[in-house]
């Protein structure tokens, strides 16, 4: 052997010394030994996601707006009390004109009012000095020989006080009745919508769990091929150093392990991203150290379905369906609203009021008048422009639009289940096959190997047998998740999770 080969083969078998060290047979790999590492099930998961996920909180949040926007809506039923009071400074007084009737009318004694008014000469008399007082003479009737007058008297005071309550109540009210029921259909709905949050949490929390157990899964394989190679190249190297195994055979045992170095980093990546991803859909740190339980073999006990059912799931629980539905009947119950509006409304009011009228501040002097009245108010409704026979027409319009738009979701629906059916029936005939082929292409690959280790096979070979066991392997894995990741989408369509016994919807309990 020459220096430069030795000098090659040492380099080498650092690099190999180095990552054997690091990837253990049969484990993924551990890069720091931390106790602080947490290993969670699937079940683990779906408990953390259901109290950190942020979608969840949202829709948790959007209930108890809901919830609170109902009972507003019922406020419209109680009396709606009003406090009110005010103070005005007049500015400039109002003035009063009085005129005479100098004249007689169709034969009546002329003068008559003048008569009535002079009886009240005197006390006109002093309103002329008030009057007078503030620059503004007035002239008495009677005393003027025309029978009206330009002059007049100032009337009010400087300040106004004024300070009361009044309430009203709706007694006959068929619009506020209906918009009620919506308001409570509002809430319901708002709790539908919180099921699909949880819905939509739980497949992404299982398709990312199951995404991390075919990343281990690819892993292992990978691992276990660069562990064969190195195996395979040390035992080529012992062949060629002793002159019988090829240089050909010693270079392409060499390449084989540096082409299985990247797939074994790509697969740990891999890992490690679809860890991250785990994390973020749970809602918890991406720094928080934590791995999954369990691999996908232990999912293929799932893979049985009787393929001779023909019977499609039902889609009682789905939870587009509910939610059109529900948005269904809130339109049937704003065309109830509409139509209301063509009803007269009754309703009562009281109002009790304080008045007070003063030319000064003294407070302690002023003297209250009290004002209150009770009653009832009818309103009859007789014509809009039109505004509520459109308005009718408009929901109803929607309401057909809704209903197609139902029609339209549910066959999508339909053919979503049958190819999620398809997919699983098509996974469990791919994992047989491949589990088949598993067990031939590992017992090819031993007998590639043991008939290399004695001379009588070449390493081309055992390099075949190998990525024949290694593609087998991956379909294997490849058909599990492909069939847990339709079942997982079959189980979020048929909407079965957050339901008790009754049908009602349960947000604590899957």
């Amino acid at each position: 052997m020459t220096t430069k080969r030795l000098i090659v083969s040492a380099v080498l078998m650092g690099i190999f010394t180095i990552a054997s060290g690091q990837y253990k047979t049969g484990e993924a790999p551990q890069p720091q030994a931390d106790t602080s590492k947490v290993v969670i099930t699937l079940d683990d998961a779906l408990k953390i996601a259901l109290s950190e996920n942020v979608a969840v909180k949202v829709a948790d949040k959007e209930i108890e707006r809901s919830e609170y926007a109902k009972k507003g809506t019922y406020s419209s039923l109680f009396p709606q009390v009003t406090g009110s009071g005010s103070y005005q400074r007049t500015i400039k007084k109002q003035i009063m004109y009085m005129d005479s009737d100098s004249g007689g009318k169709d034969g009546e004694e002329g003068g008559g009012g003048f008569g009535m008014l002079s009886s009240l000469a005197p006390y006109f008399v002093r309103i002329n000095e008030l009057s007078a007082m503030q620059g503004m003479p007035l002239i008495i009737p009677g005393e003027s020989d025309s029978s009206s007058s330009n002059s007049g008297f100032a009337v009010g005071r400087w300040n106004t006080y004024n300070a009361g309550v009044s309430a009203a109540l709706p007694l006959v009210n068929a619009q506020l009745w209906e918009s009620l029921k919506i308001s409570g259909q509002a809430v319901d709905l708002a709790v539908e919508k919180a099921r699909s949050s949880r819905l939509d949490m739980v497949t992404q929390v299982k398709q990312a769990y199951y995404a991390v157990l075919l990343a281990k899964e690819a892993f292992n394989v990978y691992k276990e091929v660069y562990e064969n190679a190195v195996e395979n190249f040390v035992q080529t190297e012992k062949r060629y150093n002793a002159e019988k195994a090829s240089e050909l055979e010693y270079t392409r045992a060499k390449s084989v392990v540096a082409g299985a170095i990247p797939n074994v980093y790509n697969a740990e990546s891999s890992v490690m991203l679809a860890l991250w991803q785990l994390k973020a859909v749970m809602g918890v740190d991406l720094d928080r150290n934590i791995d999954v339980a369990g691999s996908l073999e232990d999912y293929s006990t799932q893979m049985f379905r009787d393929i001779h059912d023909n019977s499609e799931p039902s889609l009682d629980y789905n939870t587009n369906l509910r939610q059109l539905e529900m948005q269904a009947d809130q339109l049937a119950s704003t065309i109830k609203m509409y139509k209301a509006a063509y009803l007269p409304t009754l309703s009562a009011a009281f109002s009790y009021s304080m008045i007070a009228m003063t030319n000064d501040f003294k407070f302690s002097e002023y003297k209250w008048s009290p004002y209150s009245y009770v009653g009832l108010s009818l309103n009859i409704p007789i014509f809009t422009g039109f505004k509520r026979h459109y308005d009718v027409k408009q929901a109803k319009v929607q309401a057909v639009e809704l209903d197609l738009q139902r029609i339209e979701t549910e066959r999508q629906l339909r053919i979503a289940i049958r190819q999620y059916l398809n997919t699983m029936e098509t996974s469990m005939n791919s994992y047989n096959a491949a589990a088949e082929a598993v067990g031939l292409a590992r017992k090819a690959y031993d007998i590639a190997a043991k008939s290399y280790k004695i001379g009588k096979g070449t390493i081309t070979e055992m390099n075949d047998a190998q990525l024949t066991l290694t593609q087998a392997s991956l379909q294997q894995s490849q058909a599990i998740y492909n069939f847990i990741v339709a079942k997982s989408n079959l189980e979020k369509t048929i909407g079965g999770d957050f339901i008790d016994e009754s049908g009602e919807v349960d947000l604590e309990n899957m």
